[in-house]
């Protein structure tokens, strides 16, 4: 029999509870809001004055939230701790003239966002999530939660060289799913839509859509030491970064810093938005901290200057079919503890000094740490730690969770390792 686990069941179930909730940026972010509202943050508008108070605040904008927490008697000038993650997720997106078909088959029209693993999203039961915005410019979330959607494979005997000589999928023709019969109509899916949602018709004139897999995340293994599920990627680093920024706020110990968590939209698109990490939300957010407190641009400076931003996000578990394509003397493991991520050529912005920060976090938390570095042949992949580096002049850390079949509809890690990140978060936070 294998060691015991050392994970959190509660947190680990309630993990699963987070990703099934969530089959969207917007749905991630509103959820991750209603979890601070319960440990005692309140919502502030970017549009309204704010004041110095301390205690927990949060600002939404679209698929992306800040949250910090001020500690009683916190100076203009003190330093922050922020965890840094990402509301999306590689999938198939809705395009706006959504309703298309052939034969006697009505389809859906979607775009490709990101990078997904295209043949993951074959043969799965879909459903379809995300943001209306109605005529008087409000907005509705909306969640299809069952069967809706279907891409289908093509039967291997209209494909027989598919065993042989791999799937090749074209991104325009293969991949639109299916979702009934009959004829076309335009204004359909969005009809549908408003009447799942309880919206009048023709109320909606605007939408942001996304299919998912409606397979709910599982335990998986034989001793139930693995954990299967959609948007690990990056999902887990924001339900971590959650859970650390609550219990930190909530231990009601004196803080010599204030703890931020900014979870940001289009990272797997390049983060050039107005909620991604390439934008100005988290650097306004910071500011506006420090000048509602009385703060000047000296005490910014200094603030900044002592500020230092875990980038968290999933990084890749060494594969038992695919060894050869890892660095011969890196080899995470799941369940081995979080991974500290390095490229000397900046697709990662860990230097030696930032290290150390990480390892005296994990070392206070009592949690073992990794190394992860790509093999040399291989291109290596970056995060928003980078952006945010040069972008805020904030020293960075990447950091994360090792999992296997990244970008995948659904991806695997070990039940230890969110636990494990967790609990160095918070240590982190702790300053």
């Amino acid at each position: 029999m294998s060691a015991p686990p050392r994970f959190d069941r509660g947190h680990t179930d309630d993990l699963m509870s987070f990703l099934a909730a969530s089959p969207s940026p917007y749905h991630a972010v509103a959820n991750t809001a209603e979890r601070l509202e319960k440990a005692g943050f309140r919502q502030v508008a970017e549009t309204d004055a704010w004041d110095g108070s301390s205690g927990g605040k949060y600002v939404l904008r679209g698929g992306a939230i800040v949250a910090w927490y001020v500690p009683e008697g916190a100076a203009p000038h003190t330093p922050f701790r922020i965890i840094g993650a990402h509301t999306d997720s590689p999938n198939l997106r809705v395009k706006p003239l959504p309703d298309t078909g052939a034969h006697g088959w009505r389809q859906v029209a979607v775009e490709i966002y990101g990078g997904p693993l295209l043949n993951s999203w074959l043969d799965r039961d879909l459903g379809l999530a995300g943001r209306l915005t109605l005529r008087d410019g409000s907005t509705r979330l909306v969640n299809v939660d069952r069967p809706l959607l279907r891409v289908p494979q093509l039967a291997i005997h209209l494909d027989r060289a598919v065993s042989s000589d791999g799937l090749k999928l074209d991104k325009q023709r293969h991949l639109q799913p299916v979702w009934g019969l009959g004829d076309v109509r335009d204004g359909d899916l969005i009809a549908f839509l408003e009447e799942t949602a309880g919206i009048a018709p023709g109320e909606v004139t605007g939408w942001d859509l996304m299919v998912h897999s409606v397979e709910p995340p599982a335990y998986l293994g034989r001793d139930k030491e693995l954990l299967a599920g959609p948007r690990m990627d990056n999902l887990l680093s924001v339900h971590a970064g959650t859970a650390a920024l609550t219990a930190v706020a909530g231990s009601g110990a004196g803080l010599p810093c204030i703890p931020v968590l900014a979870a940001f939209d289009h990272e797997e698109n390049g983060s050039q938005s107005d909620t991604g990490a390439d934008g100005p939300l988290l650097g306004g957010v910071l500011e506006r901290s420090v000048f509602a407190r009385g703060g000047s641009y000296e005490d910014k400076a200094r603030a900044f200057a002592g500020t230092v931003c875990l980038s968290s996000d999933t990084g890749h578990a060494v594969h038992p079919n695919y060894a050869e394509r890892h660095d011969p003397t890196h080899h995470p493991r799941v369940n081995g503890g979080p991974i500290l991520k390095v490229n000397v050529n900046n697709r990662y912005a860990t230097d030696g000094s930032g290290r150390a920060v990480w390892a005296a976090a994990c070392e206070k938390a009592d949690v073992p740490f990794q190394s992860f570095v790509s093999n040399n042949s291989m291109p290596c992949g970056t995060t928003i730690g980078p952006i945010t580096a040069a972008r805020h002049g904030i020293r960075t850390v990447d950091i994360g969770v090792a999992i296997l079949s990244m970008h995948s509809a659904r991806e695997l890690c070990g039940v230890d390792d969110p636990w494990l990140l967790a609990k160095s978060l918070s240590a982190f936070l702790e300053g």
